[in-house]
C-alpha cells in the first residue's frame, strides 16, 4: 500500500508543477505541452539504465551452480530408476 501512496503522490506533483507551467508562462506553451512525452520517454530510459546496470552487477554464485548440477543428475538418476529415458535431455 506504502508504494500507491507513493506512487500517487509523485503523479500528484507532477500534474501540478505541470498545470503550474500552463498556467504560468515561465516556458513557452508549445514545450509544456510535451513535458509529459518527455517525461514518459526519461522514465524508459531510467528503467532501461536500471536492468542493465543490475545485468552488470548479477552476482554469479559458483556453489549454487554446483549443487543444482547435483540436483540434476539426482533428478535424472531417480527417472532412471522410474523408467523415464532422459539420455537426451542435456
Amino acid at each position: 500500500m506504502k508504494h500507491i501512496v507513493k506512487i500517487l503522490t509523485l503523479l500528484v506533483t507532477i500534474s501540478a508543477l505541470w498545470i503550474g507551467l500552463l498556467q504560468t508562462a515561465i516556458i513557452p506553451r508549445s514545450h509544456t505541452w510535451l513535458l509529459p512525452i518527455y517525461f514518459i520517454v526519461s522514465l524508459g530510459c531510467y528503467g532501461l539504465l536500471m536492468v542493465g546496470v543490475g545485468l552488470v552487477q548479477f552476482p554469479t554464485c559458483p556453489q549454487e551452480a554446483v549443487l543444482l548440477q547435483q540436483d540434476v543428475i539426482e533428478a535424472k538418476e531417480y527417472l532412471k530408476q522410474k523408467g523415464i529415458d532422459v539420455v537426451g535431455c542435456d
